[in-house]
């Protein structure tokens, strides 16, 4: 994650911080998630059946694309030299807008939209995420995700 100061954090509010790196979501990843999930949906893991329906083939689950938000914020998300700790405190708004096509890449564009103290050493943040999917013009996903640090 990239360094800043508790004051740098709070002069980028409304402001683009960053955009992760491409990841792969190819058919071994999509498989390892129905597995951890037990959600089999043939739209999934099933190449043939999936080919035949308007996707073309399988898409992966909205929800192995919002759990790679936290990879994508490892490359993006400002964080304090003096971190202890961060946390996941939720979403307030979380749309599906693009399936995620097996054998594309995605990455995130996180958007500061909040940062705020909450108690001396704890901060909560929201981050407007925009899920992109190389080569589409429509975004996979776009969530209001709040997070806090502890300092």
């Amino acid at each position: 994650m990239p360094v800043a100061s508790i004051d740098e954090i709070k002069e980028r509010i409304g402001t683009e911080i960053g955009v992760s790196d491409w990841i792969l979501v190819d058919q071994a990843r999509i498989n390892a998630f129905a597995d951890d999930t037990e959600d089999h949906q043939f739209i999934h893991v099933d190449p043939e059946a999936a080919a035949k329906t308007p996707f073309g083939g399988t898409i992966a689950h909205g929800f192995l694309t919002l759990s790679l938000l936290s990879r994508m914020a490892a490359d993006a998300m400002l964080r304090p030299e003096t971190i202890r700790m961060g946390v996941n405190y939720g979403f307030e708004k979380v749309r599906f807008l693009a399936p995620v096509r097996s054998g594309r890449r995605v990455r995130g564009r996180f958007v500061l939209a909040a940062f705020d103290e909450k108690r001396p050493g704890q901060y909560q943040f929201t981050h407007i995420v925009t899920v992109e999917i190389e080569g589409e013009d429509k975004p996979a996903l776009i969530a209001d995700w709040i997070g806090q640090i502890f300092t």
